[in-house]
């Protein structure tokens, strides 16, 4: 007599939401629009660099490959604008870094005053630098700006500002300085309240000098927020544009005419649009090539930091 073995089917498992399968592209969506945003002008502007285009006549342009960055070696106005560039990026930088970390080490105890200087000291950051370049412009005219008046007192009349070559540079650095130092302050009091206490209690109560604490423990605990403000600053410092369009549109002469500022008026005043391209391109290469020094270097400082403790 046989016997049947009856086996149970498994039951199918639950159909899954539609909207949990689609919810991790859904979140990705945003980031791959920024993406898609950020490729297309950048593809673009590579494309026309390689073109002889200018917008006064659209039917001779010429595709010439790398010619218009070779020519670029060869012109003077472009070494002019690399030499620009680099003295404005290394001054606003460099004082930037130490007007910021010295401000910072003011600021570092957390006391109700020191809080409230910090805030009040982010107002220059919260203002557009185009505004601020405009305020700084009626400060520093001649005639009724509070600056030259204040400069008149020590004897100094009939100060130019930005309007001389000689003192152009000055003037843009100095607005630059009033706005971003904030933002180097920051960065630096939030590294510096973020350091383990250990190290600085340990040397007071041996009662180690304030300059061995600073240059020994302080600087290179330090190191790695120093190197990503200075990073976040270089860069910005290497495409500035508003300050200096707003100041003195790249003048007196060539005095202040950066990259940016120079692309800038090689496609809207020139409608020099493959100059004004391979000009970006070039920007963006040195920018790069920065950000890769800057952070191989804060990887290694990491490392380091990391290895001490």
């Amino acid at each position: 007599m046989s016997t049947t073995v009856i086996i149970p089917t498994p039951a199918k498992a639950p159909a899954r939401p539609l909207l949990p399968r689609l919810l991790p592209y859904l979140l990705s969506l945003p980031a791959l629009i920024v993406c898609i945003g950020i490729l297309v002008p950048f593809f673009t502007a590579a494309w026309y660099s390689l073109q002889r285009y200018n917008l006064a006549m659209p039917l001779n342009r010429e595709f010439v490959w790398f010619g218009q960055y070779l020519d670029m070696l060869t012109d003077p106005d472009f070494w002019a604008t690399v030499r620009v560039s680099a003295v404005y990026a290394a001054s606003t930088v460099g004082l930037e870094l130490l007007l910021g970390l010295g401000i910072a080490l003011l600021l570092r105890e957390r006391t109700r005053f020191n809080n409230i200087v910090s805030v009040a000291l982010l107002l220059p950051l919260m203002t557009a630098p185009a505004i601020a370049s405009l305020m700084w412009k009626l400060m520093t005219n001649p005639n009724f700006g509070v600056l030259s008046w204040l400069v008149a007192l020590f004897g100094v009349h009939d100060f130019r500002w930005a309007s001389a070559p000689s003192s152009a540079m000055f003037t843009v650095v100095l607005v630059d300085i009033w706005v971003y130092t904030p933002f180097m302050m920051v960065l630096l009091l939030a590294g510096l309240r973020s350091l383990p206490q250990q190290p600085f209690e340990a040397a007071r109560l041996d009662g180690v000098a304030g300059h061995f604490v600073f240059f020994r423990i302080t600087l290179p605990m330090l190191a790695p927020y120093i190197v990503t403000a200075t990073l976040f600053r270089m860069l910005d410092s290497m495409q500035q544009f508003d300050i200096v369009y707003a100041m003195t549109q790249g003048g007196p002469g060539d005095s202040l005419m950066l990259f940016q500022v120079r692309a800038y008026l090689d496609f809207f005043q020139y409608t020099n649009v493959g100059t004004s391209a391979a000009l970006m391109i070039v920007l963006w290469a040195l920018t790069y090539a920065l950000s890769n020094v800057f952070i191989k270097q804060w990887l290694k400082l990491r490392e380091r930091t990391h290895g001490a403790a």
